[in-house]
């Protein structure tokens, strides 16, 4: 593929620009050079322990010049979907961080019946009661609303278990789909890549998510760009039917890509 037909950018957050609290090497100077070369960038994210805010203070801890207009959370497009339900704002069972059920103070709180229960990352803090309460929910009439469904992602301890498994676990037994609102949601996509004011065969999805990041791109007729950070495997690279635009082995590679 010719990298000039790349005029917009789409870049993950966890595993592209920084792994934890840890800047992946050359990620700073990498969106510095594509500021200086013209090339216009939004950053989309599944993160759900941190509100847009939040994520904005902590690049800014880590290094890089970030304004808040220029994120596109899960927790920021799960919040537009409730407010988009009509008139009435929708009552909620927010399974969520402590960090971020603030951002769901305008919504009616009903942890027994509510029309929708919201699942993003509460880490070890799921339990079977947990799930058997959600479970009950659901079968009560509630709807299933996922931030995400990433199967895994990359902390400072290694590989981790994402909420997927959750998502799928409660969708078999309640037997009801979960409306997905993060990556790979087409909506979510298009919502970000509107700011950049070019067509989606013209804008690159930089991730390091082969699935949900690259594949979810090209689907929509997007380029896919991987890089060899964060959970990237190279096992699962050799046996997808994926095949990504551009391989990088880090962002740091990709002005020198595009120009």
């Amino acid at each position: 593929m010719d990298s000039g037909k790349i005029s917009g950018l789409l870049i993950d957050l966890d595993g592209v620009l920084y792994v934890g609290s840890e800047v992946i090497p050359g990620a700073i100077e990498a969106l510095e050079k594509l500021r200086k070369s013209g090339i216009p960038f939004r950053f989309v994210t599944n993160t759900t322990t941190r509100t847009a805010d939040s994520l904005v203070r902590k690049l800014e801890r880590l290094g890089f010049a970030v304004k808040p207009e220029d994120i596109f959370s899960a927790v920021t497009a799960t919040l537009g979907f409730l407010r988009n339900q009509g008139a009435t704002l929708p009552s909620v069972h927010a399974v969520v961080r402590d960090s971020v059920l603030p951002e769901f103070r305008d919504f009616p709180r009903d942890d027994e019946a509510p029309d929708y229960v919201v699942v993003g990352d509460i880490g070890a803090s799921w339990s079977y009661g947990l799930m058997n309460r959600i479970f009950r929910q659901l079968n009560a009439g509630a709807r299933l609303l996922a931030m995400h469904r990433n199967r895994f992602f990359l902390s400072e301890d290694g590989l981790s278990v994402d909420i997927g498994c959750f998502v799928a676990g409660l969708e078999h037994v309640s037997g009801q789909e979960a409306i997905v609102i993060g990556k790979p949601n087409r909506t979510f996509f298009e919502t970000a890549s509107l700011s950049l004011g070019c067509p989606l065969r013209k804008i690159a999805m930089v991730g390091d998510d082969l699935v949900s990041d690259v594949g979810a791109a090209q689907k929509m007729g997007m380029h896919g760009i991987q890089v060899r950070t964060g959970k990237f495997s190279e096992a699962q690279l050799a046996e997808s039917k994926i095949i990504p635009d551009f391989i990088l082995d880090s962002i740091a590679n990709l002005p020198e890509t595009l120009t």
